[in-house]
């Protein structure tokens, strides 16, 4: 056993924090398994299966596991996403450290996910608003998001589960439906509508035909500056953020 406490980095420690106690898990992309490793060693879960799809990273993983005495509860696995894993196997699966397009095929291309019920913890690096929104257009619904800072930048963490759920507007997509508590929201909220003015002046360079397009963003833009000043009002904040 390693003398040495496992910490997590905010965003792993946020996922693991939605991990339920007693969970049956998968972590797909383990990388250094960081995160099944930590939560097997706190007897938060039994036994877990960590993915990777090179087999470095698996190597890391091992070594892990070695050092903080849980490598008998780690089964390793290279292998493409959710490849070759059923849902008798799991009732969690996490997915972190991706960029949400990425996220979303791995979901994609295990349909029992949705038909099972297994609960899904999703932390996209990038494009969030395109796994937000083939998620609900998919089978599920998100029912809670939480975001976390690290190392200056504000991430999102989705609790995914299979259901019906409304279409998400453009700007629930952009910034999820579940957040408006949080108190990171408005820096998250103003960094996306810097985002979406950015890619709107952009296209307003170029050609007249991408005007609609720019106007759609300007549009979304707008929208997520009429939910900041809901957040700032429901947290009695005023504008701190510097987006409106």
């Amino acid at each position: 056993m390693a003398e040495r406490e496992l910490r997590l980095q905010p965003r792993l420690q946020c996922i693991a924090d939605c991990v339920p106690q007693g969970a049956r898990l998968i972590d797909v992309g383990t990388d250094h398994a960081y995160l099944p490793v930590w939560l097997l060693c706190r007897g938060r879960i039994e036994r877990a299966i960590a993915t990777d799809i090179n087999a470095a990273p698996l190597d890391h993983a091992r070594r892990t596991a070695e050092e903080y005495g849980v490598a008998e509860r780690l089964e390793l696995r290279l292998c493409a996403g959710l490849d070759g894993a059923d849902a008798s196997q799991a009732d969690t699966v996490a997915v972190a450290g991706m960029g949400g397009e990425t996220i979303l095929a791995i979901v994609e291309a295990a349909p029992w996910l949705r038909e099972s019920g297994i609960t899904l913890l999703l932390q996209p690096m990038t494009k969030a608003e395109l796994l937000r929104s083939g998620l609900t257009e998919n089978g599920y619904r998100i029912t809670a998001e939480r975001l976390v800072l690290d190392k200056g930048v504000i991430y999102p963490v989705l609790t995914v589960e299979s259901g019906k759920d409304d279409p998400l507007t453009n700007a629930e997509a952009w910034c999820g439906r579940e957040l408006l508590h949080d108190p990171l929201y408005g820096d998250y909220a103003a960094e996306r509508v810097r985002k979406l003015e950015r890619a709107a002046a952009g296209i307003r360079k170029g050609t007249n035909a991408g005007h609609g397009a720019a106007e759609q963003l300007e549009a979304d833009a707008e929208a997520l500056r009429e939910m900041i000043k809901e957040w700032e009002y429901a947290n009695g904040t005023g504008n701190r953020t510097g987006a409106v």
